[in-house]
C-alpha cells in the first residue's frame, strides 16, 4: 500500500496547484484538520472493514464531522443550525455517517486535550440520542425558536449579524466603488479574462433567475478559499449591487462540484445525476430542513458548480471555546446527534434511502451495531493521529513535489 503522502499527493492530484498548497498547510496545523482533509482516507479504510457492521441505506452528508453543523439563513430568511456540508453526500450505508462523525469525536477531544474517557462518554452520549430521535421516527429542526442551550445562544448571536456586517469584512469602499477586499487568504485576484468571463457568466445568471437577485448587478469578483476538504477547487465568489437601490449589496458564490470521496469505496447503486453539482444540492434539498438561499446549479467551461448566497450568519461553534464547559458540549453533542438522525428520516423513502420504518427498526436494534461502531470509531481515532505523524514527518516532501 502506498505511504501517507503518497495516497494524499494522488486524491489532490487534480486540484489547482498554487490552491492544494493552502490545503497541505491547512492539514498540518492538528490532527483535526488533518482528518478534515482527508476524508479519502477514511472511506478508503472503512471499505476494508470486514468486520464492520451493517446498515439500512440512506442518504449521508458523507463527512459529517463537529464543525459541519452550522448555522446558516435559509430561503425563507429565517436562521437555522444544521448538516451544511454535502461534498461528500451520496446513498451510503448509514452506518458510515456515524463512523465518521463519532471519529470526529476522538480526534477532537484528543486534539483539545480532553481525556479519552471524556470521549467515550460524549460519543455514547451522541449514539443515545441519535438512536432515540431515530427510534421516534419523527424529523427534528433548530431555529432561534426551537433550540436550546448553547446553540440556542449562539443562534440568537448569529441572527443579530447583518449583510453589511459581512460586506465590511469582505469588501473595500473607495468613493463610490465597492471592490471585494484580496486578502490573499480568503480572497485572491483573478486573471482580468477570467474575472471578466465569470462576472457575464452570472450577469445571464441574474438575467434569467425568477428568484431576486434579478434586481441586481454585478460589480466584482475573486477567487475564493474556505473549509479544508475543498480547497484546491474552483470556487468563486461575487460582489452584487442593487440596480436601484445602490446600498444594498449581496455576496454569492460557485463551488465546482466534484465527485464524492465515498464513490470508489461505494458499492450501493446512485441516481443518475446531471452533475456532482446536482448531487450536491439535492442531497441538501432532501436532508436539510430548509436549505440555503439561491441554492442552485449553474454550468460554467463545461464545469458544473454550486451556486448559492454568501451570508452574514454562516458560522461554526468554536469546538475550543466549548472545551472549557463540558456541560454545554454534551448540549451541543445531543442536538448535533437530532439533526444527524432527523437528516436521515426526513430523505427517507428517496432513491433507494430505507423508508422510516426500516430506520426505527435499525434504531431499535442498536445493541447489535454500537458496541461496534463505537469501537471502529475510538480504534481509527488513534489511527488518524498516525497518519497525522506521518503526514507531519513527508509535509515538506509532499510540498516541494506539488
Amino acid at each position: 500500500m502506498d505511504n501517507i503522502i503518497n495516497r494524499i499527493a494522488k486524491f489532490n492530484a487534480g486540484l489547482l496547484p498554487d490552491k492544494v498548497q493552502l490545503k497541505y498547510k491547512g492539514m498540518a496545523e492538528s490532527a483535526f484538520r488533518f482528518f478534515r482533509g482527508t476524508c479519502h482516507l477514511f472511506y478508503e479504510d472503512l471499505s476494508k472493514d470486514k468486520g464492520f457492521p451493517s446498515s439500512p441505506l440512506g442518504w449521508i452528508c458523507g463527512d459529517l464531522h463537529l464543525e459541519n453543523f452550522g448555522s446558516f439563513k435559509g430561503n425563507n430568511r429565517l436562521v437555522y443550525f444544521d448538516l451544511n456540508d454535502f461534498d461528500e453526500s451520496m446513498l451510503s450505508p448509514v452506518n458510515w455517517e456515524l463512523a465518521r462523525v463519532l471519529t470526529s469525536i476522538y480526534v477532537a477531544f484528543d486534539t483539545l486535550k480532553l481525556e479519552k474517557a471524556a470521549a467515550h462518554k460524549m460519543a455514547a452520549i451522541f449514539l443515545d440520542k441519535y438512536v432515540e430521535v431515530l427510534g421516534s421516527g419523527k424529523a427534528y429542526y433548530m431555529d432561534p425558536r426551537t433550540a436550546d442551550g448553547m446553540v440556542s445562544y449562539f443562534l440568537n448571536n448569529v441572527r443579530k449579524r447583518t449583510e453589511k456586517e459581512l460586506l465590511k469584512k469582505a469588501a473595500n469602499v473607495d468613493g463610490k466603488k465597492i471592490t471585494i477586499k484580496i486578502d490573499r487568504v480568503l480572497h485572491f485576484k483573478l486573471e482580468r479574462g477570467l474575472k471578466k468571463e465569470l462576472m457575464m457568466h452570472i450577469a445571464d445568471w441574474l438575467k434569467n433567475t425568477s428568484a431576486w437577485p434579478n434586481k441586481y448587478e454585478v460589480v466584482d469578483a475573486a477567487f475564493r478559499v474556505a473549509g479544508t476538504g475543498s480547497i484546491g477547487l474552483k470556487r468563486y465568489m461575487f460582489l452584487l449591487q442593487g440596480k436601484k437601490n445602490k446600498d444594498k449589496f449581496l455576496l454569492v458564490e460557485l463551488k465546482q462540484g466534484t465527485q464524492s470521496s465515498l464513490a470508489p469505496y461505494n458499492l450501493v447503486a446512485q441516481p443518475n445525476w446531471n452533475s456532482e453539482a446536482e448531487r450536491m444540492i439535492m442531497a441538501k434539498y432532501r436532508m436539510q430542513n430548509i436549505s440555503p438561499a439561491l441554492l442552485s446549479t449553474s454550468v460554467f467551461k463545461g464545469d458544473a458548480y454550486v451556486l448559492q448566497e454568501m451570508q452574514p450568519t454562516a458560522d461554526k461553534i468554536n469546538l475550543t471555546l466549548l472545551a472549557k464547559d463540558l456541560k454545554e458540549f454534551k448540549s451541543v453533542l445531543k442536538d448535533m446527534a437530532i439533526l444527524t438522525a432527523s437528516a436521515q428520516l426526513r430523505s427517507s423513502g428517496i432513491q433507494g434511502s430505507a423508508i422510516n420504518d426500516d430506520l426505527r427498526t435499525f434504531a431499535a436494534s442498536a445493541k447489535d451495531w454500537r458496541k461496534q461502531v463505537s469501537a471502529y470509531a475510538s480504534g481509527y481515532a488513534d489511527q488518524v493521529k498516525r497518519d497525522y505523524k506521518e503526514y507531519m514527518a513527508g509535509y515538506q516532501q509532499l510540498i516541494k513535489t506539488t
